[in-house]
């Protein structure tokens, strides 16, 4: 008889373990999908950093800390994110503000802040500025009028300003893009697209004027890339060598003479798509591109079947905004894009971008089961 209950309650305690198993929210496709692209990630870095195996340990910490955030995020209700916008908004701004003053200095550049961890702050505005914008149109109605736009013109120009003045140009234009894309979504008229190329071209000529010397010669490098070839277009043409060279099967791994004889720059973080290109050749850069293609429709599958407005706005937002990383990385690569500083996502080396990226798929996750919850209800 005592074994019975014995054997009982054992049973209890394992199907109540597997409930809990199963009751951990996260999206199975996109899960896989972000871990081979992480996982090939891991690959391509340890050959761009001459197999160092202490740059590869410290990089699966950070993807470790980054699964970690992913998971975490993917469990908060989507309307708890959607009642802390405004305050993970102003928070981000507050930082900023701090790295203006407090910040650490690195390669010419004040953009990182130490409280113990060293981070940029730069990074959470990425999510912070479309999430205030969702959350700013989720009651409104759409499309959004003249002066709601305004609004959130200001939200987005506000730490757009504040990141430029770091210099941080590309992370910069990212969070506008990112703020941009929300109000794209809510079905912005055409008019006022119009309106907005046309006014690109004199704020493109206001923003030369008050861009640094080596911001512009960047731009003039992508005009006239041999312009240059010692200095200012060393690292475009190397990366275009290194890409030219892996054919299509590439050299193999670890085999990249431009990688392995130190001739290409920044192969571990900007250009280590120029790794993968001459080591894995056409193949590999496909069978990257692929995963992120299929990442971002995932995303935006998920963003189309969202429950509510404010879901429907930030999980298109940062579906397209992991699009416009992975463009412009591997268009500044190939050289038909100025270099602006932004990593590959999810194969770059780095902390604070990696954590950032998993906690909007963690964000995604989240409205995903939340949308789940409400069809079972």
């Amino acid at each position: 008889m005592n074994e019975r209950i014995i054997q009982y309650k054992k049973s209890k305690i394992f199907s109540g373990s597997a409930h809990q198993i199963t009751a951990l929210k996260y999206d199975g496709p996109l899960l896989m999908l972000i871990s081979i692209t992480c996982l090939l990630g891991v690959f391509i870095l340890y050959s761009a950093s001459n197999e160092n195996s202490e740059v590869l340990t410290r990089q699966l910490l950070r993807i470790f800390v980054a699964f970690i955030a992913l998971f975490v995020t993917a469990q908060i209700p989507t309307d708890l994110i959607k009642r802390l916008s405004p305050w993970i908004y102003i928070l981000g701004l507050t930082l900023l503000l701090m790295v203006l003053f407090l910040g650490d200095i690195g390669q010419g550049a004040q953009r990182w802040l130490n409280l113990g961890i060293r981070f940029q702050p730069s990074e959470i505005m990425k999510l912070a500025v479309p999430m205030m914008a969702a959350w700013y149109l989720y009651e409104k109605r759409l499309p959004p009028t003249g002066k709601e736009l305004l609004i959130i013109l200001i939200f987005i120009l506000i730490p757009s300003f504040l990141i430029a003045k770091q210099p941080d140009l590309g992370t910069s234009l990212l969070v506008i893009i990112a703020g941009l894309l929300v109000v794209f979504l809510s079905g912005i008229p055409f008019r006022y697209l119009l309106s907005l190329l046309i006014l690109s071209i004199p704020s493109s000529l206001v923003l030369w004027k008050f861009m640094k010397e080596y911001q512009r010669q960047r731009i003039l490098t992508l005009l006239n890339p041999d312009s240059d070839p010692l200095g200012a277009s060393y690292n475009i043409i190397q990366s275009k060598i290194a890409i030219g060279s892996g054919g299509i099967f590439g050299k193999g791994w670890t085999n990249g003479s431009q990688v392995q004889l130190e001739f290409l720059p920044e192969k571990s973080t900007d250009f280590i798509f120029a790794v993968a290109g001459e080591e894995f050749g056409l193949l590999g850069v496909l069978t990257i591109l692929t995963l992120y293609i299929l990442i971002i429709g995932r995303g935006l599958f998920i963003a189309s079947q969202a429950a509510d407005l404010y879901s429907r706005l930030l999980a298109g937002s940062i579906s397209l905004t992991f699009s416009v990383y992975a463009l412009v990385n591997t268009a500044m690569v190939i050289g038909l894009m100025p270099i602006v500083g932004i990593p590959l996502p999810l194969i770059s080396y780095g902390g604070t971008s990696m954590v950032t990226l998993m906690i909007g798929f963690g964000m995604l996750m989240s409205i995903n089961s939340n949308r789940k919850l409400l069809a079972r209800k």
